[in-house]
């Protein structure tokens, strides 16, 4: 049982090594050569735990190695364009202008149910309001409206508009986000006024709080 449980942890490290070293994706956004190094690294990682008396590293090097070669592959497509459209295929044009290109299609083997589920994701009912919809490599479909369709925005309307930026967390659970606080040139002591203000006791008793770019501090006490 201990061996089976040592190796156990072993591997789950090994895979996150291997994972966070490949870098961050959505499963997703895998492209076909992620996916193929993905179901390989998890058939390679079973082996050692189903069959004790196979050794370790008859898993670890194989997943190293398709580590090393996804690596390399990745990094011929940023240098090589051609490359990338050999390993990961390109994007196809799926409408355009209001038509549904039935060849590119077929060619994709995209059918219209997924079609009309995805335009209704983004919520648009009717493929005549779409300009231009392209099934990417990693199979999500990317949809550009018509000009005439298009949400009105601040720009259109002539609005002049203020830089947001993004609300710092300050408490998460119950705890202080001191490095928050010292970007700021904030404390401990402005953090407990702010609490007060806002009839609260202390940090622990706060499950988020954060701050906006306009100073306006947001306080969600935690619930009982």
């Amino acid at each position: 049982m201990i061996v089976i449980i040592s190796r156990t942890l072993l591997i789950y490290l090994a895979v996150l090594l291997i994972m966070r070293i490949m870098g961050k994706r959505e499963i997703g956004q895998l492209s076909p050569v992620d996916l193929v190094v993905a179901i390989m690294i998890a058939e390679l990682a079973a082996i050692p735990m189903e069959d004790t008396d196979k050794p370790l590293y008859a898993a670890l090097i194989p997943m190293f190695v398709l580590m090393f070669a996804e690596i390399a592959f990745s990094y011929l497509q940023l240098k090589i364009p051609q490359t990338r459209v050999w390993l990961s295929g390109k994007p196809t044009v799926v409408i355009r202008d209001g038509k549904i290109q039935e060849k590119a299609m077929r060619m994709s083997r995209y059918n219209l149910d997924d079609l009309l589920s995805q335009l209704r994701d983004r919520n648009i009912p009717n493929i005549q309001d779409v300009e231009f919809a392209i099934l990417e490599t990693s199979g999500t479909l990317s949809i550009i409206p018509k000009s005439q369709k298009r949400p009105v925005t601040p720009e259109d309307l002539g609005i002049s508009t203020v830089y947001e930026g993004l609300p710092v967390p300050i408490i998460l659970d119950g705890r202080i986000e001191f490095s928050n606080l010292k970007e700021h040139n904030l404390d401990e002591n402005w953090l407990k006024n702010e609490l007060a203000n806002h009839g609260v006791a202390g940090y622990k008793d706060v499950f988020f709080a954060c701050l906006d770019s306009r100073g306006n501090f947001y306080v969600c006490p935690k619930k009982n």
